[in-house]
């Protein structure tokens, strides 16, 4: 290779391979490239009794060099370590004498731990001044062994020595002719296993930090195919490529939209040698090579159809804190900062990219969180680590009730010190209504709080759960509220309960626990164990939650749909869950309305991954004005109705002055006066009063005398001839970047309005619906589900009789509905 030029060492090989006991299949042997430098070990066509050159003490070896050179570089190991328990440093290995032209001599001693080591080498006690033959690298990025799916999550690993350890020596005069080298023997033994010399104008081995560069495919063909780009670097190293997010659809505070192709535009890291090569592929197909001194030196190369362009402007370390601007306090939030080209820079100790921002269940759920093509760091307000100079683009959020912040700041050399301001523009709180989510999965506890507190969401319940053999957040448990933030035990609170789950029959949230509800799960995957049997029904669950006092909520409602209707029609579920919008989850909960059931309706997210923030689906829960909130009161404003979901859009709803969960009592036909009222951050589509399912009134930001499109207002008379709901609910114009895609979407719990007597309704159809899911899971109860032989069998129930156990509640629900018809 240009620049480095072997030294046959073949003359004066005295040694095989046999010196190197267990390791001698790693040593190569041959025309090697070591951290892409060309070596030569043992001559042309090496014999492996005789590769190594391996000086005896007290007889030196000397080598006939006869050429110019500015540095040599020299593989060789150490073949046994010294001093006390083989632990020794600095012990004098053998002096290299460097016999230049005009006669002067240049010995450099050669030490343990300094310029060599022994191969393999203990953790921890790696060369000073040598490098091993292996370069640092990356783990597999798409797949890999299931032991290493841990340590995958690392993304690289370092260069651990194979057989020699690289030592550079740097000519003081390399105008000069090396006339020979002089291996020099002080007697512990050691090898040299092959000499390189360098005329190339830089140090052989990486010796400066990674470096950004933007990658783009020019070839219109290749920029089409949705694939991704990969990078290799001959001598130094290369991080993966990352997609840059485009501006299609690029929202300030909530992320950058996937947009196609993932290929291109991309960045990476490079640091590397200047007479480095860098190759870039795609589908295993070579788009082109450039090399590292040509980016460095112009700022660019091409490769006639990948552009290269290095994107570094300096760097600084810089102390971010961010403000109310209200009242000029430090203000929790999640940060994400960029180079005007898309480079992420996060605050140390947040990644770039969550898991690569591939899919991520169970993995990275903690700390940090990806939408789109955009990653997020949850700060509490302050914030530390390298931003690039110039012009840097932040975004900033916090939930729903601040403005996002999209700011274009610039870091002058020198910096080290930024302070960013976020704009509340609404108070839910002070007005009563506190938020939750109803439904997290793997964080920790402190993790939740962070988050929580990141998003401005008063309350989390933490879930523990089952999925096959894995049990999650056993050791989270505790049996009460955990506070952060404010006074009275912390304004934000983390509450450990339990969802549990059975594949047909339903999930179901259980909040406010004082102790587990066992088994979590029952019946076989995805939710219990495989083979597992049907040890209990969801109905046992509710009945031993509330025997605590707790609440029930049937999750991501209606399915698994197969036992929710017993819940609903026996009383045992509380509130029902919605996770996302979709005209499915609509229908089934305005059916349950109308069959004459009141179910407080709840948001929440099933967070499982960090592609998902806390509180993105959210609950706001209503106090009374003199009420001090805690737990166990935002609970029970849920079980009263007083609520209603957001994925973004803040509702305010009256009948007749009525607010969620309340009863209007009319002493027959007549008119009630509906009013709601929605701001969002979000851009809104339309506002719309539902009366029994029906959508009776609605504002769009055409129709309103609102101005814009983030706040609209409606007031409409509706006629009621009946025991009757109504309801609000709100749509944007944008579905959220997370990895459900789900809407930007509002809904209340209804007010129920009794006409003339007391409130009842009982919708055929619906009744005959409910009582046909009854049936059907009782069926499945019955006949299909694995139960365990009662002879056999000690049920955690305590009765003889497990079928006529479990199929109980459901006897119970049928002579419920019969008694509505």
């Amino acid at each position: 290779m240009a620049g480095y030029e072997p030294v046959d060492l073949h003359p004066y090989c005295n040694a095989g391979v046999d010196v190197l006991g267990d390791t001698a299949d790693d040593a190569p042997l041959g025309h090697v490239q070591l951290r892409g430098l060309p070596f030569q070990v043992g001559g042309d066509d090496p014999a492996a009794q005789r590769c190594f050159v391996a000086p005896q003490t007290p007889t030196p070896v000397s080598i006939a060099v006869g050429q110019q050179a500015s540095r040599v570089i020299v593989a060789h190991r150490l073949l046994e370590p010294t001093g006390p328990a083989g632990h020794g440093v600095g012990t004098h290995v053998a002096d290299y004498a460097f016999h230049l032209a005009g006669g002067e001599v240049i010995t450099v001693p050669i030490r343990e731990r300094f310029e060599i080591q022994v191969v393999p080498t203990e953790w921890g006690r790696d060369a000073f001044l040598a490098v091993s033959d292996t370069p640092d690298g990356n783990e597999p990025r798409f797949e890999g062994r299931w032991d290493g799916a841990g340590y995958r999550l690392t993304e690289h690993h370092k260069g651990r020595v194979k057989a020699y350890w690289l030592w550079c020596w740097e000519n003081p005069h390399p105008e000069r002719t090396i006339e020979r080298i002089e291996l020099i023997p002080h007697g512990p033994a050691f090898l040299v296993a092959a000499l390189t010399l360098s005329q190339a104008d830089e140090h052989p081995f990486v010796n400066g930090p990674a470096r950004p560069v933007r990658l783009e495919v020019t070839d219109p063909d290749l920029a089409a195919r949705d694939d991704v780009l990969s990078i290799e670097v001959d001598r130094g190293v290369a991080t993966y490529p990352q997609p840059l997010p485009t501006t299609v659809d690029d929202r300030p505070g909530y992320g950058a939209a996937n947009a196609p192709p993932p290929a291109s535009p991309a960045y990476a890291g490079v640091a590397a040698i200047p007479s480095a090569t860098l190759v870039l592929r795609q589908r295993d197909e070579d788009l082109g090579q450039v090399t590292w001194g040509d980016v460095e030196r112009d700022g660019h190369a091409d490769t006639g159809r990948v552009r290269v362009t290095l994107a570094d402007s300096g760097r600084n370390w810089v102390h971010v804190t961010v403000l109310d601007d209200t009242t000029g306090k430090q203000v929790p939030c999640r940060v994400h900062f960029r180079s005007p080209e898309g480079i992420p820079y996060q605050p140390h100790g947040h990644h770039n990219h969550v898991a690569q921002n591939l899919n991520s269940w169970h993995y990275d759920v903690g700390g940090d969180v990806r939408m789109g093509q955009s990653t997020y760091a949850y700060i509490d307000g302050k914030c530390q680590g390298w931003l690039p100079r110039g012009e840097v683009v932040v975004d900033v959020a916090r939930g729903f009730e601040y403005a996002p912040l999209r700011e274009t700041v610039r870091i002058e050399p020198g910096q080290r010190e930024l302070t960013l301001r976020l704009n509340r523009v609404a108070d839910m709180a002070a007005n009563g209504w506190w938020s939750g989510d109803s439904h997290v999965h793997f964080l920790s506890t402190a993790g939740a709080q962070l988050e929580q507190l990141g998003e401005d969401l008063r309350v989390v319940n933490l879930l523990q759960s089952q999925w096959g053999a894995l049990f999650t957040s056993t050791e989270e448990f505790t049996g009460r509220p955990s506070g952060v933030g404010g006074v009275h035990g912390g304004d934000y609170l983390t509450y450990v309960g339990q969802e549990n789950r059975q594949h047909a029959l339903g999930h179901m949230v259980l909040w406010g626990l004082k102790e587990p509800v066992m088994p979590w799960c029952s019946d076989g995957p995805d939710e219990a164990e495989l083979g597992g049997a049907l040890d209990t029904n969801l109905s046992d669950w509710a009945d031993r939650t509330h025997a605590q006092g707790g609440t029930v909520v049937a999750a991501h409602f209606p399915n698994p749909n197969g036992e929710p209707a017993v819940l609903v029609a026996t009383g045992r579920a509380d509130a029902v869950e919605m996770l996302a919008q979709g005209e499915d989850n609509l229908r089934e909960y305005y059916r349950y309305l109308n069959s004459g059931y009141r179910l407080p309706l709840v948001g929440g997210t099933d967070k499982m991954s960090s592609a998902v923030p806390v509180g993105l689906y959210r609950t706001y829960a209503r106090l009374d004005a003199d009420q001090e909130f805690s737990y166990d009161a935002w609970c029970a404003a849920v079980r009263a109705g007083r609520t209603f979901l957001s994925g973004g859009p803040l509702l305010d709803f009256r009948v007749d002055g009525r607010q969620p969960g309340d009863m209007v009592e009319l002493s027959g036909p007549g008119t009630v006066t509906v009013e709601a009222q929605v701001t969002s951050i979000f851009p809104l589509r339309t506002l719309e009063i539902v009366c029994n399912g029906e959508v009776v009134g609605t504002a769009t930001p055409d129709s309103t005398g609102d101005s814009g499109d983030r706040r609209l207002s409606l007031t409409q008379d509706v006629r009621i001839d009946g025991s009757a709901w109504i309801a609000a609910r709100a749509f944007g114009t944008q579905t959220h970047l997370d990895e459900w895609g789900r809407q930007v979407f509002a809904h209340t719990s209804p007010v129920y309005l009794a006409c003339g007597g007391p409130w009842g309704m009982a919708d055929p159809e619906g009744l005959h619906y409910m009582r046909t899911l009854v049936e059907g899971a009782r069926e499945y109860v019955r006949h299909t589900a694995p139960r365990r032989a009662d002879h056999l069998t000690t049920h955690h129930h305590g009765e003889a009789d497990h079928l006529a156990w479990l199929q109980r509640p459901f006897d119970e629900a049928l002579r419920a509905l019969d008694a509505r018809r």
